[in-house]
């Protein structure tokens, strides 16, 4: 495998472990206030995330379809826009996720031998 293809396959395992985070990313905003997909990709990009609309899209369908998000298609900033929040069982999801990543992360940066 050159090195190139070496770099693309690595990327993209790197992607899949890491899309946990950008769901949990996109339900803690969403559930402090309606998101839109382009605003979420600027700020996943301040987090150092590299979204493109043709994953961010996705993504927010499948939390909606998942019942973790409703959208509505609302007239905002001169365009019509489709704004997602979090349900109640998004946030109730975010609160367990909470607590696991807590726990989680207590073991990953615990420097006792």
């Amino acid at each position: 495998m050159g090195l190139a293809t070496r770099v693309e396959a690595d990327a993209r395992a790197e992607a899949k472990l890491f899309s946990g985070f950008v769901r949990l990313h996109v339900l803690y905003h969403a559930s402090r206030s309606p998101i839109f997909g382009w605003g979420m990709i600027e700020e996943l990009r301040r987090h150092g995330y590299r979204l493109s609309p043709g994953t961010l899209y996705p993504l927010l369908q499948g939390l909606e379809q998942a019942g973790f998000l409703r959208s509505e298609r609302k007239f905002a900033h001169g365009r019509f826009r489709r704004l997602y929040r979090a349900t109640t069982a998004g946030r109730r999801a975010l609160r367990r996720a909470r607590r696991q990543i807590r726990e989680l992360f207590g073991e990953l940066f615990d420097e006792r031998p």
